[in-house]
This record gives C-alpha cells, structure tokens and sequence, in this order.
C-alpha cells in the first residue's frame, strides 16, 4: 500500500507564498503520476495540479494557473506544490494523490488510487 503524507500548510495572508510537500512511501514511486487536490469547506473536493511519473506532463487547473507550480524528485519519493500569490479562494483542505496511471492517460479529474490525510490551508488576513 502506497503511503502518503503532506505537510506544509498553514495560515497566510492573501499575496503570500506557501509550499506543500508530500512524502510518499518508496518502493513503486516512479511508476505513479501525482497530484493536488483541494476541498473548500462545504465544497467539493476539486482538481488543483498533477505531474506524471517522469515530469514530462504537467497539468494545472485554471483557477491556480500561473501561480502554482507543482514538481517532485523520485529520487526523495517526494512531491510539491508551490502556491503564490495565494487568494482567499484558495483556502481549502489540500490532498496529496498518486495514482498508477503513471502518464494520466485517463487525465486527472477523477478519483485517484492512493490519498494522503490532507493539510489544511487558510488564506485571510
């Protein structure tokens, strides 16, 4: 069972920069594609970012386009999402996902195979 983890959230004022990070569990790292997802309170849970397995492919939704930047390093089974320029629409629960389609063939709005605990992320001033 692939384990994942995130970390980095917190409370930032509107503007400001924050950087999530999610370690996953080693062993078949390399051949999965992952991702962020986000669920607003009271909202749905919603597509922010994903990177397949060899970071050829990335894909981000519009609404963070331009400010966030997702990237990993198979090498430290790790996974990021820099967040800039952050916006109070932006507070949400973030998701680390992994998923065994490692090239997002089947794209990423779904329901992906693995999923980390969530951090939380709140943007007010």
């Amino acid at each position: 069972q692939v384990q994942l983890v995130e970390s980095g959230g917190g409370l930032v004022q509107p503007g400001g920069n924050l950087r999530l990070s999610c370690a996953a569990s080693e062993g078949t790292f390399r051949s999965l594609a992952l991702g962020w997802f986000r669920q607003p309170p009271g909202q749905e849970r919603e597509f922010v970012a994903a990177i397949v397995w060899n970071g050829e492919k990335i894909l981000y939704s519009d609404s963070v386009k331009g400010r966030f930047t997702i990237s990993r390093d198979n090498a430290r089974s790790k996974m990021y999402l820099q967040m800039n320029s952050l916006k109070p629409e932006d507070t949400a629960l973030y998701y680390c996902a992994a998923d065994r389609d490692a090239l997002l063939l089947r794209g990423p709005e779904r329901t992906w195979d693995y999923w980390g605990q969530g951090t939380q992320v709140t943007v007010s001033s």
